[in-house]
């Protein structure tokens, strides 16, 4: 275990978070998970005491070039199916803290990875004020990423809930502003994603584990707002950057899902988060939301029938809190065999 203390002992730096151990999720991207594992090595054992890739069945070669790294901080967990990024994230999670014991975990996706420099300045933060840190996630270009950007609950904070009514109930009346980047300090936040979010022991004793039924999107918002609701403290810390090399929501499929199934996971986990955020206050919601997402249906020509079924499942599967609808299935409703 190395040494909690902050400062440099002999010229070396002395890790401040303790043992910091890294999980990040794979699924055939293995050019992004090259850079992603390869900018984590740079960082001495101080600040990265080991590195576990979650590899989810990839068919890409990412296990044959896994088995050709001799970092001995790099663990390699090899999913006999894809689990998703959550199914992932419980997975390393697990497999982290049963094996190395470390004060800290850090999690993030196969494209996002620590500006150079980010994980010494975790370790240099006061982190007696949190349970759980958010990096401030950039675009390679240094644009801010759009979706990785901490909110707080409107629903919780007069404010923010005044400022998204005065807004027409856009992201911007909770997502913290451009101006959280460029301060100096760091602040609460309630909402995350899992691109450099560091989260403590204790943070994971109050939360538990990511729900591996989840499958994608929107897992990482319902973990972190879990936690915050058992009374975890997350900080926004804006001098721990990270890069998110994402081409996920590219211009030529705005309002469109690629592949067609991923509007299940997509519209039933954000239901599941909505219903979380709102309390008491989630049905009023619905009845604004879902004729939004009906209108959807006007980007799927020629496979509009489809798109209404797998949103029809994900309403009914969200609302009756339902996680058991498998992969197979999902697809299948999308007319995939």
């Amino acid at each position: 275990m190395v040494t909690a203390d902050i400062g440099r002992v002999e010229g070396r730096f002395v890790a401040g978070a303790g043992q910091l151990a890294a999980v990040i999720v794979t699924y055939n991207r293995l050019d992004k998970l090259q850079a992603t594992v390869a900018r984590f090595l740079e960082s001495p054992a101080l600040e990265l005491a080991h590195l576990v890739v979650v590899d989810n069945a990839s068919s890409d070669g990412t296990a044959d070039w896994l088995a050709t790294q001799t970092d001995p901080r790099l663990s390699v967990l090899r999913m006999a199916s894809n689990t998703g990024g959550a199914g992932g994230f419980e997975a390393g999670m697990r497999h982290a803290v049963a094996g190395f014991d470390p004060d800290w975990l850090l999690l993030t996706d196969d494209d996002g990875r620590p500006a150079p420099g980010a994980l010494a300045a975790f370790h240099a933060l006061d982190l007696s004020r949190w349970d759980a840190v958010a990096a401030a996630v950039y675009f390679p270009d240094g644009a801010i990423c759009e979706m990785n950007r901490p909110s707080r609950n409107p629903f919780w904070h007069g404010r923010e809930f005044l400022r998204t009514l005065l807004r027409g109930g856009g992201r911007n009346g909770f997502h913290l502003d451009p101006a959280a980047y460029d301060a100096g300090v760091g602040r609460p936040v309630d909402i995350t994603s899992f691109v450099g979010f560091f989260i403590s022991r204790a943070g994971v004793v109050q939360a538990g584990y990511p729900d591996p039924g989840l499958f994608i999107y929107g897992d990482d918002g319902i973990y972190t707002l879990e936690l915050s609701r058992r009374g975890g403290r997350i900080g926004f810390e804006p001098s721990v950057r990270f890069e998110h090399d994402c081409s996920t929501f590219g211009s030529d499929q705005r309002g469109r899902f690629r592949p067609l199934w991923k509007v299940y996971y997509y519209h039933r986990n954000l239901l599941l988060l909505y219903r979380l955020a709102a309390g008491w206050l989630f049905w009023p919601l619905m009845c604004l939301i879902l004729p939004k997402w009906l209108l959807k249906v006007r980007y799927h020509k020629g496979e509009r029938r489809a798109f209404l079924r797998l949103l029809g499942a994900a309403v009914g599967d969200g609302l009756r809190r339902r996680l058991g609808r498998g992969l197979a299935a999902v697809t299948a409703l999308a007319g995939v065999k």
